[in-house]
């Protein structure tokens, strides 16, 4: 594969191969936060997600040995994030309640000001919203809750989904038509 054509992630990666430390530096600045953001809203713990990122860049680094750019570098990370986040939810559900109700979870609304401000009861009912779909997909299987993060959150394609998880385009297909199902039942009185 010629360097020239090579996507900016994968000559970094490349450079991080053949020992150029500042490009994995780089590498860190261009993906912490998205792979942060995706844990995060894996496990539902900012504190654990900044963990398990430090995990996944440690093992992008360990592999750039026998790193072989076949897919797009993405892809690779994100397969990388959601086996660490899969792992640790499955070492995980022996702990009673890590998605407790009782719990506040953290409030990171992303906020964007629309021409007409909304008021305080418009802004408490959208919240109440979000974190019901929040709640709601934290709820879905794990396959099928990081196809949708992966989906919806990150805007990877179906081919990049299926490469993180490691299955076919047709199981992600089949992941996002359940999930997406599932969502719709759970979710149908916020409709209107």
């Amino acid at each position: 594969m010629d360097a020239q054509v090579l996507e900016i992630d994968t000559r970094l990666m490349l450079g991080v191969k053949s020992g150029e430390e500042p490009c994995m530096a780089l590498l860190l600045d261009r993906h912490r936060r998205p792979v942060i953001q995706f844990l995060y809203r894996m496990v539902r713990n900012r504190a654990i997600a900044e963990e398990l990122a430090q995990n996944v860049f440690l093992r992008v680094y360990r592999s750039r040995t026998t790193y072989e750019p076949t897919a797009k570098f993405t892809s690779w990370l994100f397969r990388i994030a959601t086996h660490v986040a899969l792992n640790w939810l499955r070492d995980r559900r022996h702990e009673a309640g890590h998605f407790s109700l009782g719990a506040t979870p953290e409030r990171e609304v992303e906020r964007q000001i629309p021409d007409r401000r909304p008021t305080v009861d418009e802004l408490l009912i959208r919240d109440v919203k979000l974190e019901e779909i929040r709640r709601a997909i934290a709820e879905l299987p794990d396959r099928q809750r990081a196809a949708v993060i992966m989906h919806k959150y990150e805007e990877l394609e179906y081919t990049q989904i299926a490469a993180a998880l490691n299955c076919s385009p047709q199981t992600v297909k089949s992941l996002l038509f359940r999930a997406y199902n599932t969502l719709r039942v759970r979710l149908a009185h916020l409709a209107g």
